[in-house]
């Protein structure tokens, strides 16, 4: 079962997809399974394998569900003795440590637009964990000559490539095309995608002008703050490899789970604060 397991994370995984594992570390005494006893938690709810059902499986499901909401793993301890639960009926009392890891795919960041600065983002990116995928419909830019760090190459009329990118809510989009109607195309894609971040190259007046556009088409305002615009947290950067910079540490503070927007907001205010001094 533990290999069928190991098989089904790798699926997931390479899917985009999410689950946690959780396994029997500890047991003393009489448990309904021993350890290293494996069970597979999807974001559904549904399962696999078993870590011996009842009451304490039921409940590590539960905190399963939780790791995956907040990434972190944990630790749960049960002392089964005495537990009148009829669907722990078969414990006979003993003690079991169970630990509830999450199962994450890797981080993808999608780059719509193979320009200069976005090589430079890719070459930022890499390093740190994320999957590199570059969109665009020339092939004499995205390729890996131009992008020797990136995963993999969507090319094709962008009307008709950005419906075959794989968009989940562990992927990351970066918008930099060569044009305001090509980045108006790929805003209008991602504010309908469960992208985790969206990032646009560009200045905000640009990207405002842009809102109002998709706001006319139906678009609900509020889905505009899901856009960070400039990308990136504000560094004073200027050359191609300090924006490139200024956005791996923008995605940084996203897959931690941190509060970007407080953090781009307090460090606006602080280069606010000197400019005026």
């Amino acid at each position: 079962m533990a290999t069928d397991l190991y098989k089904e994370i790798v699926e997931l995984r390479s899917k985009g997809l999410r689950a946690a594992l959780a396994t029997i570390i500890v047991t003393k005494g009489a448990t309904p399974r021993k350890d290293s006893s494996k069970m597979l938690v999807y974001e559904d709810g549904s399962r696999s394998g078993t870590i011996g059902g009842g009451f304490t499986e039921s409940e590590v499901c539960r905190e399963a569900l939780i790791a995956l909401t907040t990434g972190k793993p944990k630790l749960l301890s049960f002392d089964l003795t005495g537990i009148d639960h009829e669907e722990s009926a078969l414990v006979c009392g003993g003690f079991m440590q169970v630990y509830v890891e999450p199962v994450l795919p890797d981080p993808t960041l999608f780059i719509l637009g193979a320009g200069f600065v976005s090589k430079a983002v890719a070459e930022a990116i890499k390093p740190i964990g994320f999957r590199i995928a570059v969109i665009d419909d020339r092939i004499e830019y995205a390729n890996p000559g131009k992008f020797p760090n990136a995963d993999v190459f969507y090319v094709d009329r962008w009307e008709e490539v950005l419906k075959k990118l794989p968009i989940t809510d562990s992927s990351y989009l970066f918008i930099a095309t060569r044009g305001h109607a090509l980045d108006l195309i790929c805003l209008r894609f991602a504010l309908h995608s469960p992208a985790r971040y969206i990032g646009m190259l560009g200045s905000p007046r640009k990207v405002q002008s842009l809102f109002e556009l998709l706001e006319k088409e139906g678009v609900n305002p509020a889905q505009f703050k899901r856009v960070c615009v400039p990308a990136g947290i504000d560094i004073g950067a200027e050359t191609a490899e300090e924006i490139a910079a200024s956005i791996a540490a923008e995605l940084i503070t996203v897959r931690k789970n941190l509060n970007f927007h407080s953090i781009r907001d307090a460090v606006r205010n602080i280069r606010n604060s000197e400019t005026s001094s």
